[in-house]
């Protein structure tokens, strides 16, 4: 199997098991994950629309094209209670997919010999983990299964019952 290959199959796992997940809170987008707070649904999409814009920054040094959200949604920042805050749960996740299929173009424009191309502004602080494109391709795969966890246990305090069980993996 080449990298290629892994890449694509994580990009395209972590965002089916991740949106999977936040499409079912789309009526209760601000639930907190834990009774102290944290990462709700909408936070975590918007992040997630974050990051697929950086990869276009690390990889090309084109600006993001959602760095508007940054505020709301970037590195550092802390969730709200209140929905006034945010875009729209449906513009989000417009935004979101479209990052990710251009992304997902850029992934087959670069092919396999470009994974290794260095990139032109990976963040500051984290060059080691964005120095090639296939890297970065590959921690945003990982970044966005970390957020997953978030999503998983805001459903848990919303009352729901986890997607993947014993029981429908045997079905």
């Amino acid at each position: 199997m080449k990298a290629m290959d892994l890449i694509k199959m994580a990009l395209q796992s972590s965002d089916q098991f991740t949106t999977q997940l936040i499409d079912d809170m789309r009526d209760a987008p601000l639930t907190q994950p834990t009774s102290n707070g944290g990462n709700h649904p909408l936070w975590v999409l918007g992040h997630l629309a974050i990051g697929e814009g950086l990869i276009r920054q690390v990889v090309l040094g084109e600006s993001n094209p959602v760095a508007h959200w940054e505020g709301i949604f970037g590195f550092g920042s802390e969730p709200s209670d209140n929905a006034s805050d945010y875009p729209s749960f449906d513009e989000v996740m417009e935004k979101y997919r479209e990052l990710r299929a251009e992304n997902m173009r850029l992934l087959d424009e670069l092919g396999e010999e470009g994974l290794d191309r260095p990139t032109k502004a990976p963040p500051p602080g984290l060059e080691a983990l964005f120095q090639t494109a296939g890297q970065t391709f590959l921690i945003t795969a990982m970044h966005q299964m970390n957020h997953r966890g978030q999503v998983a246990d805001a459903r848990r305090m919303a009352g729901r019952k986890p997607v993947f069980t014993p029981e429908g993996a045997a079905a």
